[in-house]
């Protein structure tokens, strides 16, 4: 008597060992439609093995569509409430906009909030569903009037050459 090892019924008739997952399993014939190939086990008289070869299911797989990337931009600082602004504006809900970028919900909430930022890639997915503007030219960067009026630091370098100069102002008021 022999038992199938995946549901455990008693296998009558001939049974298949049939790979499922990683495992080689003796299986009944209900059970062997669940591996992706299964082999007949024969009796010893008979050596030869019938392969029974099951195409894998077919899923179709699409490639985000081809935004240019977005050297040379950056993320304005606003960016959480720019999103949710929009969103609501556009009516969606999360679950909405998740399905039309191809992002989990916990990440948008993320985003929104501001505990995340979007990589460049998502932000412009989140820019084109949404017609905000999130990814700017990077502007310049700010230099503060009191840093420019404030007098330079002294280094090491300047206390050396002023000790050099000193010594050698030395030296010729002793050679005159």
């Amino acid at each position: 008597m022999v038992t199938c090892e995946v549901c455990g019924r008693e296998i009558f008739g001939k049974p298949f060992k049939a790979m499922i997952g990683r495992a080689k399993l003796v299986v009944c014939r209900e059970c062997a439609e669940l591996g992706s190939v299964s082999w007949e086990v024969q009796s010893k008289r008979q050596r030869s093995v019938r392969k029974t070869v099951r195409s894998p299911p077919k899923v179709s797989i699409t490639k985000p569509s081809a935004l240019p990337l977005s050297e040379g931009l950056e993320l304005v600082e606003d960016f959480g409430p720019r999103i949710r602004e929009s969103r609501r504006e556009a009516r969606l809900s999360h679950e909405d906009l998740g399905r039309k970028v191809g992002e989990k919900i916990s990440v948008l909430r993320k985003i929104e909030t501001g505990r995340m930022t979007p990589n460049h890639l998502l932000a412009q997915k989140l820019e084109h569903v949404l017609k905000v503007r999130l990814l700017v030219p990077p502007s310049e960067p700010k230099v503060s009037r009191s840093h420019l009026s404030t007098p330079p630091k002294v280094t090491l370098g300047d206390i050396v050459r002023l000790k050099k100069g000193k010594s050698e102002d030395a030296e010729r008021r002793e050679q005159s």
